[in-house]
């Protein structure tokens, strides 16, 4: 659905709710189709990286450049389902979906522990040293039951991901 009416009719909402899981109300689908107009400056009906990039709160996230891959060229209805998984309805395994695939770097399906090296490394800086985060991952696998040489599937990562102890309270205003 690349919409590039000024308004949503009611077929259209409908069709983003389903399409979205129902994770956001249809007044949340409106203020998020008024907040896409705004950023698809050229009236495309879909979201370049430089206008992706023109959110602060987006370009400023160590993860931009991971997350343009994924969010890169998506029409209004593909947006409001990337966004779901933020929503503080969705649920734990739509938001480990999601961190899959920031971390699963060439996307075939796998992260190496190289590529949560890699996120690790964006994440962190110059906080920690190459060293320890390599420790540290080194200890989350082994906890978890793998190790290093290990390819975790999606359903891997979520077991990982699924430790009782962990929080993922990510969310994404609206308004």
């Amino acid at each position: 659905m690349g919409i590039t009416s000024s308004f949503l009719t009611q077929h259209d909402l409908e069709e983003v709710e389903e399409h979205c899981q129902y994770l956001f109300s249809q007044l949340e689908i409106v203020a998020l189709y008024e907040r896409f107009c705004q950023l698809d400056r050229n009236s495309k009906g879909y979201l370049s990286s430089d206008e992706l990039l023109s959110i602060p709160e987006f370009s400023l996230n160590p993860l931009s450049q991971r997350l343009l891959k994924i969010v890169d060229g998506l029409n209004f209805k593909d947006f409001v389902a990337f966004l779901s998984a933020f929503s503080p309805k969705a649920s734990p395994r739509l938001k480990i979906e999601l961190m899959f695939k920031v971390y699963d770097i060439d996307g075939k399906g796998k992260v190496t522990f190289n590529d949560l090296m890699e996120v690790l490394r964006d994440l962190t800086g110059s906080f920690m040293s190459e060293e320890q985060r390599e420790q540290v991952l080194s200890k989350v696998l082994e906890e978890a039951g793998y190790k290093k040489d290990s390819s975790l599937s999606l359903d891997d990562f979520s077991q990982i991901l699924s430790n009782p102890g962990l929080k993922m309270e990510v969310e994404i205003p609206i308004d």
